[in-house]
């Protein structure tokens, strides 16, 4: 995949959490407010849990101050609606 899209594979040494900075952070956020303190009777509860924290609070409601205090979804919406203006603009 990386070849097909061109990319280049960033590695660096064990235990440096800077390439994956933002994976980082979303983890740290999920385990402060789902994880840590919960017991699940099951893994179908963990995973119901853990979906609803994610599809719904955290990519639908949750804002953000890099997203201009947008959910991550009203930002998406943003960013392509703009993108289709200036489509449009830029083919006139």
């Amino acid at each position: 995949a990386l070849l097909t899209n061109r990319a280049i594979q960033s590695m660096s040494r064990r235990g440096n959490c800077w390439d994956n900075a933002v994976t980082e952070s979303f983890f740290h956020t999920l385990k402060g407010h789902v994880v840590h303190d919960s017991v699940f009777s099951t893994r179908k509860e963990a995973n119901s849990v853990l979906f609803e924290y994610i599809e719904v609070y955290y990519n639908r409601i949750r804002r953000h101050s890099a997203n201009d205090w947008l959910s991550p979804e009203a930002f998406e919406q943003k960013y392509f609606k703009n993108l289709e203006g200036s489509t449009i603009h830029d083919s006139v």
